[in-house]
């Protein structure tokens, strides 16, 4: 991805420095597990660590916990992916959508932060809380993204990054209010796959966002087979099977590798948001 020297958002919040190195109720390994746990039953992530933490007496990070300087080079890809994706929002909001489009805020953390959502943290990884309109990352998450999934390079974290804005982007639509009305009125089951609908629909969004990237000619050779390896990487069956041996589909609440990165390529190809209709369609 051709992004250096381009221009940045202001609308980063980068709380890396002064309370960044602030850890309120630091989960710990036990906690960490219980997290993950929760994810494998297909539970929120948010719900699970706050339960966890809010039974866990705040502290200090340790002294030595290293920050990064507000000017990095990880800092300042972030700060212009993002400008990149309030420049294709607010254009297909007008021509496609007629109306406005409102830009997210980006916040920056290390270990843990707060949001409107409950406890931002580096376990949980990047996600958008819609009560807030701000999108949470600890940039940490990129080493994981290369060491652990095995999806290096830049434009697999522009991936992560434009399906939160996807998620913003949706909550703008009301279709995630839609979506957490219908919680309380449905199995776990059949709320589990309008969760994968509307994930589904956010990795379309993102690749809305890098067909008007490829359009400005910002991509570079094998861009987009980073985003597709980092789809793949993170797909439900592909992480229940590595972590427990089998799948349990009911479980499912982000969609198969197969599903984010077909749903990915369609909006890349198209730029279309009016084909991202996954809740109106009969097979995913």
């Amino acid at each position: 991805m051709r992004w250096q020297g381009r221009q940045g958002s202001s609308n980063v919040d980068d709380r890396r420095k002064g309370t960044a190195g602030k850890v309120v109720g630091g989960i710990g390994i036990g906690g960490i597990i219980i997290v993950i746990i929760g994810l494998l039953l297909g539970q929120n992530p948010l719900e699970v660590l706050n339960m966890v933490q809010s039974n866990q007496p705040a502290q200090s990070a340790p002294g030595n916990t290293q920050q990064t300087q507000a000017n990095d080079e990880m800092g300042q890809f972030v700060s212009v992916v993002l400008k990149e994706t309030e420049n294709v929002w607010n254009d297909v909001f007008i021509k496609q959508l007629g109306r406005k489009y409102q830009d997210p805020t980006l916040v920056l953390f290390t270990q843990s932060d707060r949001s409107a959502c409950g406890y931002a943290s580096a376990a949980t990884g990047p996600f958008y809380c819609p009560a807030d309109q701000q999108v949470y990352i600890d940039l940490s998450f990129y080493q994981l993204l290369r060491d652990r999934f095995k999806a290096p390079g830049d434009f697999a974290m522009a991936y992560v990054i434009a399906h939160e804005v996807g998620h913003h982007v949706q909550n703008l639509l009301g279709i995630t209010g839609q979506v957490d009305a219908q919680r309380r009125r449905l199995s776990e089951a059949q709320y589990n796959e309008l969760s994968v609908r509307l994930e589904l629909q956010a990795d379309f969004l993102a690749g809305v966002w890098a067909h008007y990237m490829q359009n400005e000619n910002i991509l570079e050779a094998g861009d987009i087979e980073e985003a597709m390896r980092a789809a793949q990487a993170i797909g439900d069956d592909k992480l229940q099977m590595e972590s427990q041996g089998y799948v349990v589909p009911d479980s499912f609440t982000h969609g198969t590798s197969e599903q984010r990165m077909r749903w990915f390529n369609k909006g890349f190809k198209t730029g279309d948001i009016s084909q991202g209709d996954t809740f109106s369609a009969s097979a995913l």
